[in-house]
């Protein structure tokens, strides 16, 4: 470990990493400055076998804090260091190290005295709403094509109802005649959900960056619980804003759990749905009146997504997801679309909050 931490042009002397659990995705270590007073570092190793281009993952990165970091800077904000990412390049100027075994590892400047949160009030959900809106609003104005797919068709529901499609033709693990009603209920949207890409394709829908991990643990607090920067940028890339808006909902107005056995628990949380609408739509003013009416078709289009990529899973042979039990995948699989049926019924509300 310390030869990799030797390759990085750290400003002074460190401890030993300590281990820190993160996010399921990479390994993460923090890096205490050795002497007070000294920057502290946040070490990760990047998995290479989700981020396949770690070039163009870095890259998206960089290009995402330096974007915001000038948006601050000209703002006049005075703790520009604690309100964005701060990557530390190697000594040779690159933006990883890639280790001789074929492991890829990268630093960022660890922000000090910060604090993330894991469960949803209205009262968080209002303020993640403005810092995600915040966030998408600061980089509204990066070009078409400055940044690519860190993870590529991640959120393309045509994309995902193929792999099912093939999920079902090739029957790996012999689960498709047991799974009917799902394969059925899943059908019988397929041409509703694939709405935004039809619209994109007419010219209509556009993309902007969005984060594509939009939970509020990916959020750091300041010690008066303020939002203070948003984190975890493997994901950030060009899709709908429908997307981030939909990912937000599904794990933070869903009464029950992502994996719920129990049915009767999954409900859609109407308080933190309109409080996390009223803080996003009062930051993210880049959003067309278009975009502003499927705000809650994003939220039908995540959960029906997920159902799709649990139960394709599911039918593979569970190679995807860690799973805890034989059937979890399918006990996912029911758990969102049970969600997807709650938002169904939800849709004249939602849409009457958007409204308001």
């Amino acid at each position: 470990m310390n030869i990799i931490i030797s390759q990085f042009a750290l400003a002074n002397a460190v401890l030993d990493p300590k281990p820190v659990k993160v996010g399921f995705i990479n390994d993460s270590f923090i890096l205490p400055a050795a002497q007070a007073g000294g920057k502290s570092y946040f070490l990760q190793r990047i998995n290479h076998h989700i981020f396949t281009n770690v070039d163009a993952l870095q890259e998206n990165i960089l290009k995402v804090t330096n974007h915001i970091r000038a948006k601050l800077l000209a703002a006049g904000v005075q703790d520009v260091q604690r309100r964005v990412l701060e990557l530390v390049p190697t000594k040779d100027g690159k933006l990883y190290y890639k280790t001789p075994e074929g492991d890829y590892w990268r630093v960022y400047v660890l922000i000090e005295n910060a604090t993330s949160q894991e469960k949803v009030t209205p009262e968080s959900a209002f303020l993640a709403g403005q810092a995600f809106g915040e966030f998408q609003c600061q980089l509204a104005d990066i070009p078409e094509g400055e940044l690519v797919e860190s993870i590529p068709n991640f959120h393309n529901i045509e994309f995902r109802l193929q792999q099912f499609d093939d999920a079902i033709r090739d029957d790996k693990a012999g689960r498709v005649a047991q799974t009917k009603d799902i394969i059925d209920a899943i059908n019988a949207r397929r041409e509703a959900m694939c709405l935004a890409e039809r619209l994109h394709r007419e010219g209509k829908l556009h993309k902007h960056i969005n984060h594509c991990d939009t939970k509020v643990n990916n959020m750091l607090f300041d010690e008066e619980g303020k939002p203070m920067c948003i984190v975890d940028l493997d994901t950030v890339m060009p899709g709908y804003v429908l997307s981030d808006f939909g990912d937000f909902m599904r794990t933070a107005a869903n009464t029950g759990e992502e994996d719920d056995k129990n049915l009767d628990n999954i409900h859609v949380n109407m308080e933190v749905f309109e409080a996390y609408t009223r803080g996003y739509l009062s930051r993210a003013t880049f959003l067309t009146d278009l975009e502003k009416s499927l705000l809650p078709y994003g939220c039908r289009l995540l959960s029906y997504m997920q159902t799709v990529r649990f139960f394709t899973d599911y039918l593979n042979g569970d190679t995807y997801y860690k799973i805890q039990y034989p059937e979890h995948n399918l006990v996912r699989t029911y758990a969102q679309l049970r969600l997807l049926e709650e938002q169904e019924k939800s849709e004249e509300a939602m849409n009457a909050v958007i409204a308001k």
